[in-house]
């Protein structure tokens, strides 16, 4: 009989017969384990496992032990699953499907001999990551620990930094073959209902065979999934997730994965580090003027030096034009093909980096970028000052410190250099305002994603272009319509402090 049966399958209380609709149910998969027992030696039973899926020590331990030496008459005067009293963590479930989900799940079921009902332990184990510092999000300062991909434990790990009944969250199974558990996360009187409601309702809504990434979650949910733009931040931090959090979004926790889903976010937040908060306001506000100087760079600089090659020769100072133009001299192709050849292949070269192994990676993509830049340069294939431009773009780019946005602007860097070299200047101009006008009408669940700036409020912009003392942040962003937005004490008792204090 199928597990995906239709037709509702109960347990009946025959311990053969129970034993053997189970096995038609698990029939082909080797791993599974049927190991008998008697429970205080009057009493048959069996548990049923998955042996690469559960903690096989528990099982010896805490069940199979306790059981037989269970007491005789209470073995055989019980009727119900609570004869299992002694065994940590069980549930009853008088059906067979949802008993053949427990055990692909890693959960032990025990068919007793006469119980009509059938119980299901909490064994979960296998092989696992343990709790290591996350690569993708590195900091100099912070905490280190980074989620897994064990659902539970990085539930656990934004429950340890968020010490409140508040913190509620919501599980679902998604995927009509994988059975992807993927849990909800929100602090109920921060959050905007309405918003938790439609994100609820997105979630639940998807149907498709299988999830083994929250990518898979994040492109069905989005408001605008044909857009370059990501519309949901990800993250392997916890402290990160929790910040998010205390600002009244939402997360989503996938199991398979570390990268925990957040939203709804702005473009500003794709400009954010976690270590902005971790140092003073005026190193954290540097940083961030920095990177949205790097960010105008990795998106215009080549177009602006296509420009200015091929249209614009008045802009540039008479002995750099000469310098340039006689580094292109011999050179065969238009400024646009140029561009074109030289940051494609970077691109190459980073896409290079990423997928060989780690021992080789870094030294094949830094070597073949200084040997080809060099080598094309001799052969008259592109210009020294082509090769430093795309060079700038590159560091520019790596800058970024979210990789789904810095992807993005990748991309967009491709479209500007073709109008650059068709229109010139005046093409750079028409991109920007297309790209300006499709991120002012794009939304994150609803909220706008220039929110702060389009529409402009005041109060938001205190964590934008500068990241304002801890003092200053009374209030959470007015955009998330959160229902509590007071964060902090005033700063009057602050100020008074200062008064009091010599040389503060």
């Amino acid at each position: 009989m199928s597990a995906d049966s239709k037709q509702p399958r109960r347990f009946t209380g025959d311990l053969d017969t129970d034993r053997e609709t189970v096995r038609q149910s698990l029939d082909g998969i080797s791993e599974v384990i049927y190991r008998e027992l008697t429970i205080g030696g009057v009493r048959r039973a069996v548990l049923v496992f998955i042996s690469t899926n559960v903690n096989t020590e528990l099982i010896a331990k805490h069940i199979i032990e306790p059981l037989q030496k269970l007491d005789r008459k209470l073995a055989e005067q019980q009727q119900s699953y609570g004869i299992f009293t002694g065994i940590p963590i069980i549930e009853p479930v008088t059906e067979l499907r949802p008993a053949v989900i427990a055990i692909l799940s890693g959960k032990t079921l025990m068919l007793t001999d006469g119980l009509g009902e059938a119980s299901l332990l909490n064994t979960k184990g296998g092989e696992k990551r343990s709790v290591q510092e996350p690569t993708s999000e590195t900091v100099v300062r912070g905490p280190r620990e980074g989620f897994t991909e064990s659902l539970n434990v990085n539930v656990s790990l934004v429950r340890n930094k968020l010490k409140t009944t508040a913190f509620k969250t919501t599980s679902f199974s998604v995927g009509s073959l994988t059975k992807t558990n993927v849990v909800i996360g929100y602090l109920e009187h921060l959050a905007e209902p309405d918003m938790i409601k439609e994100i609820k309702r997105r979630v639940a809504s998807v149907d498709m065979d299988g999830v083994l990434e929250s990518g898979y979650i994040e492109e069905l949910i989005e408001d605008n999934p044909l857009s370059p733009f990501p519309q949901f931040q990800y993250t392997e931090r916890p402290d990160t997730a929790a910040a998010q959090l205390l600002e009244g979004r939402f997360v989503i926790f996938v199991d398979g994965t570390p990268f925990v889903l957040m939203g709804p976010v702005s473009a500003w937040q794709m400009m954010q580090s976690s270590e902005d908060y971790y140092e003073r306001s005026i190193i954290g506000t540097f940083l961030r003027w920095l990177r949205f100087g790097f960010l105008m760079i990795a998106l215009f600089l080549p177009a602006v030096y296509i420009a200015t090659i091929t249209f614009h020769h008045d802009m540039l100072p008479t002995n750099l034009i000469l310098s340039i133009a006689a580094s292109r001299e011999a050179i065969p192709f238009p400024a646009l093909v140029e561009g074109m050849i030289m940051e494609l292949s970077f691109e190459a070269l980073r896409e290079a980096g990423v997928r060989l192994p780690k021992a080789v990676g870094s030294a094949v993509s830094i070597l073949g970028a200084l040997v080809i830049g060099q080598s094309a340069v001799q052969a008259g294939i592109v210009s020294a000052p082509m090769v430093i431009v795309v060079s700038l773009t590159g560091i520019a780019s790596f800058c970024l410190p979210r990789f789904n946005f810095a992807i993005t602007i990748r991309l967009l860097r491709f479209p500007l250099m073709y109008l650059a070299g068709i229109l010139g200047l005046y093409g750079i101009i028409i991109g920007a305002i297309l790209i300006a006008g499709h991120m002012c009408k794009l939304r994150s669940v609803g909220v706008p994603y220039l929110s702060g700036v389009a529409p402009y409020r005041k109060s938001d912009n205190e964590d934008i272009f500068v990241r304002a003392p801890w003092w200053k942040h009374e209030k959470r962003p007015t955009f998330l319509n959160s229902a509590n937005r007071k964060r902090m004490g005033s700063t009057a008792q602050i100020d008074k402090l200062r008064k009091r204090v010599p040389g503060w």
